[in-house]
């Protein structure tokens, strides 16, 4: 058996110096590792971390052939109706929508929601990443009604939790972006300037360490305020997790 935790602490510590390179070269040996000891739980981590990175480094047909073997991976195990599917299917959804394959996308998340809402003890990590994930799918498909649905689903899954406050400010973005796209740039502008408001202060004061994780949330939001004019608040975001990856 490959050592799970191990390998995803190893690819933590790599995410948080911003290291791709070292990434793939880790996960691919411990791939091959999974596949020549026999080990599909293991091989099936790997290929969904996989599937994460291709989707950070924008390299679509690595994503998919990970995200295939994935999919294999499930049904010769027979856990296609398990919350591991559930994972699967979200994290290979969220690759093809950042790839904009989002009629793709959408079946994938519409097979991960029953499985992750019906187990007990689902942790709220996971049921905030499909609700915010589906919701930005949904908004690319102009099916705004049920995407806000999700949005307001995602907010109250991460409030209290670890990390959430960072999340929450993810989904508030992607809150914005949805007005600006159902009403257009001009009639959204007021809703646009309370949502970034309202993400600033969590991002701002995050309740949480400030380590690797806000680092990239940092990164990704700060393409967000430099879109809407938010220089300031853009640049102080990219600063923050230039420190972090300087002193990681």
């Amino acid at each position: 058996m490959i050592p799970q935790q191990r390998i995803r602490e190893k690819v933590d510590e790599y995410m948080s110096r911003a290291d791709y390179p070292a990434v793939e070269r880790h996960l691919l040996y411990w791939r091959e590792e999974a596949r020549q000891t026999g080990d599909d739980r293991g091989l099936l981590m790997v290929c969904n971390e996989l599937v994460g990175h291709y989707r950070k480094t924008q390299e679509e047909a690595k994503c998919r052939a990970a995200a295939e073997e994935a999919l294999a991976l499930l049904k010769k195990m027979d856990f296609e109706q398990s919350v591991s599917a559930g994972t699967t299917y979200v994290n290979i959804a969220t690759a093809l929508q950042s790839f904009g394959k989002h009629e793709e996308a959408l079946p994938l998340f519409e097979k991960a929601l029953p499985l992750y809402e019906q187990a007990a003890g689902t942790s709220k990590e996971l049921l905030g990443g499909l609700y915010n994930n589906m919701a930005l799918t949904l908004v690319s498909l102009k099916d705004y009604e049920r995407a806000f649905s999700l949005y307001n689903k995602a907010m109250a899954a991460r409030e209290g939790d670890t990390f959430g406050e960072l999340d929450q400010a993810s989904t508030l973005l992607n809150m914005a972006d949805a007005y600006v796209a159902m009403w257009g740039a001009e009639a959204a502008d007021n809703k646009v300037d309370e949502l970034l408001t309202e993400a600033w202060k969590k991002l701002h004061e995050p309740q949480t360490e400030h380590g690797g994780y806000y680092a990239y949330v940092c990164e990704k939001c700060a393409s967000v305020y430099a879109y809407y004019g938010y220089f300031l608040q853009a640049a102080a975001l990219e600063q923050a997790a230039k420190e972090i990856y300087e002193r990681d």
